[in-house]
């Protein structure tokens, strides 16, 4: 099989962007640096808030900053796109349409991954914007899958979680995760995706367990697979 080049569409945010490339190293089996992927990187970290244009309803700036980034992607060559950000997924298939190269998907491929590990009832860990659109619930559900979303409450201290820490450089409160974690085992959830990469972030940063689901992790080892590589 040939050899493609990754394009990553990132900066939203950009420490979930650089951990998502670490992710696409360490997940990459190669012995020198000639044997990594070549790996083109577009860090917008300008583009609009994509929850926030999902709540309002403004979703035009958003799209149309999202297609310039992915068609500059592929004029400098990417064979593929990944998206290191779930919320942005409400926007990607349309996107993709007006594209030649395929984005990858983490929304569906994380519900794959989860259908495979024998999960029969999925909580969703994410930003307002991804439980409003549905994202995950219709992916999982579309193979048999139930999903749950935070009551709200423990929805807020996501939201806190992801926009007043980790986007604003701090770690995290183990406190607020612990909440959350609580509510989700109370309504039965056999596993929880991590559906934000700032909550990838704070996974890098605490010890989450298996219980999680990281869906940058899988977009990672998917991204690294159809460049042509073998995923370690």
């Amino acid at each position: 099989m040939s050899k493609g080049k990754l394009g990553v569409l990132g900066g939203m945010g950009p420490q979930a962007t650089i951990l998502f490339y670490q992710r696409v190293v360490d997940f990459t089996a190669a012995a020198a640096d000639q044997e990594h992927i070549e790996t083109l990187i577009l860090s917008d970290a300008k583009m609009p808030d994509r929850t926030a244009a999902l709540l309002s309803g403004e979703t035009g700036p958003v799209y149309e900053r999202l297609l310039s980034d992915a068609r500059t992607l592929e004029s400098w060559g990417a064979s593929c796109i990944a998206v290191p950000c779930n919320t942005s997924h409400a926007f990607l298939p349309a996107v993709e349409a007006q594209l030649g190269i395929p984005i990858v998907n983490m929304v569906t491929e994380t519900a794959k991954a989860l259908k495979a590990m024998g999960c029969k009832r999925v909580g969703v860990m994410a930003t307002d914007g991804t439980l409003k659109m549905g994202l995950y619930h219709a992916a999982c559900q579309a193979l048999g899958m139930e999903t749950v979303s935070p009551p709200a409450e423990e929805q807020k201290l996501v939201m806190s979680l992801i926009y007043d820490e980790i986007k604003a450089g701090h770690r995290g409160s183990e406190d607020k995760f612990a909440q959350v974690e609580k509510a989700f085992r109370a309504l039965g959830c056999d596993r929880v995706v991590l559906a934000c990469t700032e909550l990838s972030v704070y996974k890098d940063w605490h010890r989450v367990g298996d219980y999680y689901l990281d869906a940058m992790d899988v977009l990672a080892r998917r991204s690294v697979e159809l460049c042509g590589y073998t995923v370690k």
